[in-house]
């Protein structure tokens, strides 16, 4: 029998038809919708007469451009108002479930599908989002689309998609205290370029991988995109399996026997063949952090800025006109630079265990006063457990101040701008210019460094200051 690997177990089983010399018939399982991509998709339909094929497969969420303060009175950008209302209307008259602004479990799309059980093992998942991605953390194919594929996944619930090469990630060994998923990614990323794996789905695998919480996992596959991925995944295992074990729509019962049975089988089989591989010694892996203006410009915070020692022509301008963007000089170290604001939150790092790793080294601290401090949930669920399990008050002691669910400060679609030439120090998943704000200077960090900047007012190894 042919040795398949787990992207190819998923694809294969969901091809409708395969065009000679062109994509495949993809069926699609389930199609999150969000403000920004779903509008003109939706206005489509309406102009052709079209409409939802199967509506029970989509579930819709405002969260890009909402606001994160005021949340129960009208919108006052005229745009985002726009978008979330048409959002309703569409939702509303093709019957697509909604969780909307002020509901149980509104929050950012990526964040909302795991915690309520949508996304599983073996689906085939996209969004109107790059950073759809995330859900590949649960042995899924999980990736982003753009509005005419939004268009086509409502009106058939299939997509016309080439297949992708297949990467293998392997992170071996233990990780340092210290040391959490988002400095793992980073790490890759920097290793191998913001394009090192362009045209590949990647599967990440390795003793280090398999330790991680299905949180953390979530965060290696969202940032899968930052090096150029289509998408990222990891097999299921007891892990993913107790983490969906009750949620809203997870199996039950005999089903919940029957699925977990299937969802074993989704892993590679040993001998199959991937088209790249990498290796990495978790121990080699430290706090990572930003300097430059792609994800791929990644350092460990206690190194230095690299020289253009070897860089010509284009490279060597494009890297000096990014360091010139952010105010930083070839080989200085990072350490010890200044900073403004810290952000914790996004579809990376907008979970209750960021909140709770955040609360728990900044608990009795206070933040630096030239530091403005923004927490930004992930959902409403993650808000609701973040007050129960007291670390509001934590974070408001410290010095943070606690806003509503939204992607906030991860772009510069709502209110919460970054100013320009101010430094931010941020748990979201892209620096490029003017990503928080037009002129803002963004850093990438996991969220025990941005707590650690954020007590110390300025970069610096949050080993050290914990």
């Amino acid at each position: 029998m042919e040795k398949k690997t787990l992207f190819d177990k998923i694809w294969d089983a969901h091809v409708v038809k395969s065009v000679p010399s062109g994509p495949d018939v993809f069926f699609i399982d389930k199609h999150f919708i969000h403000e920004v991509t779903s509008p003109v998709a939706f206005l489509n339909l309406e102009k052709r007469g079209v409409g939802v094929l199967h509506p029970q497969r989509t579930v819709g969420t405002p969260d890009h451009n909402v606001p994160t303060v005021d949340q129960d009175k009208t919108i006052k950008d005229k745009l985002s108002r726009m978008q979330v209302e048409k959002l309703r209307e569409n939702c509303k008259k093709h019957g697509i479930e909604l969780h909307d602004l002020g509901s149980a479990h509104h929050g950012i799309v990526h964040v909302i599908g795991p915690e309520l059980g949508i996304t599983q093992p073996g689906m085939t998942i996209v969004c109107g989002d790059s950073h759809t991605s995330t859900h590949g953390a649960f042995g899924a194919i999980a990736f982003g689309i753009g509005t005419s594929e939004v268009e086509m996944v409502l009106a058939t619930q299939c997509i016309m998609q080439s297949k992708a090469k297949k990467m293998l990630i392997t992170v071996d060994g233990e990780l340092s205290e210290g040391v959490t998923s988002k400095d793992i990614i980073l790490y890759i990323i920097a290793k191998i370029s913001a394009a090192g794996a362009t045209g590949y789905f990647v599967e990440y695998a390795g003793s280090a991988i398999q330790s991680l919480s299905m949180e953390a996992r979530m965060t290696i596959c969202n940032m899968s995109i930052e090096m150029g991925a289509r998408g990222g995944l990891i097999a299921p295992d007891e892990t993913t399996f107790e983490y969906l074990k009750g949620k809203q729509y997870s199996p039950k019962g005999e089903d919940w026997d029957k699925t977990v049975a299937y969802w074993k089988s989704l892993k590679t089989d040993e001998g199959a063949v991937f088209d790249k591989e990498y290796h990495f010694d978790a121990a080699d892996i430290e706090p990572m952090i930003t300097y430059g203006t792609n994800p791929g410009m990644g350092i460990k915070v206690k190194g230095n800025i690299p020289s253009t020692e070897g860089m010509e022509g284009s490279n060597k301008t494009s890297y000096l006109k990014s360091l010139d963007y952010m105010g930083f000089a070839p080989g200085e170290a990072i350490q010890g630079k200044k900073v403004d604001f810290v952000f914790v939150g996004s579809c990376t790092n907008g979970r209750i265990e960021d909140i709770r790793s955040v609360a728990n080294y900044v608990k009795g601290k206070k933040k630096a006063d030239n530091i403005t401090a923004w927490i930004v949930p992930g959902s409403r669920e993650v808000e609701k457990m973040a007050h129960e399990e007291g670390l509001v008050k934590i974070l408001e002691d410290a010095g943070f101040e606690l806003r509503q669910p939204g992607c906030s400060a991860c772009l510069a679609m709502n209110d919460d701008k970054i100013p320009s030439g101010k430094y931010a120090v941020s748990t979201s998943n892209r620096n490029f210019e003017g990503r928080q704000g037009p002129g803002a200077r963004t850093m990438l960090a996991s969220p025990l460094t941005v707590a650690a900047v954020a007590v110390k007012g300025e970069i610096c190894d949050p080993r050290e200051i914990f």
